[in-house]
């Protein structure tokens, strides 16, 4: 991913408002971020932990989308797999609800797909970051195939929050 500013990104959102964008916390070292290793930047919110959002590049266009997500577990943290990077995780898996771009959001319409919870799938993906025992399943896919089957994962959830 080419590094992004701070204008770049909030202009980028695609499913809230102008003034939200101009409001929300935008990560203050986007200079220090592994720009080369990143399939898009994700983070969340450090002052409400219902909020995460997530930036990337498709179609030759950079589009960034607002997330909500559950603020506390609830029960026993069990094994789940991210839907966008394919990584195991105990516990550190969480629904990421996007409102719909446009008219559909204005009238409450949204897509979730379930993703790691610090929205480290690229780190994950490339064995920079690990999950634990287990985490990655075998696979004979090359890291290329693997960083591919993640954008487009990525793209897909894109495609329906757009829609």
């Amino acid at each position: 991913m080419k590094p992004l500013t701070e204008q770049e990104i909030r202009a980028a959102f695609v499913n809230c408002t102008k003034g939200e964008a101009k409001r929300l916390p935008v990560p203050r070292d986007l200079a220090d971020r592994p720009w080369e290793d990143l399939d898009y930047l994700g983070w969340n919110d450090p002052q409400s932990p219902g909020r995460a959002y997530l930036v990337t590049e498709a179609g030759g266009r950079v589009s960034a989308l607002a997330l909500r997500r559950p603020t506390a577990g609830t029960g026993q943290a069990r094994r789940s797999m991210c839907r966008i990077c394919m990584t195991g995780h105990d516990g550190g898996v969480s629904l990421m609800v996007a409102p719909k771009a446009g008219k559909a959001g204005q009238q409450g319409n949204s897509v979730g797909v379930y993703m790691c919870d610090d929205l480290s799938c690229s780190l994950y993906v490339r064995g920079m970051k690990e999950s634990g025992p287990g985490a990655r399943l075998h696979e004979t896919l090359t890291l290329e195939e693997k960083v591919g089957r993640t954008v487009e994962n990525l793209a897909a959830f894109l495609a329906k929050v757009t829609a």
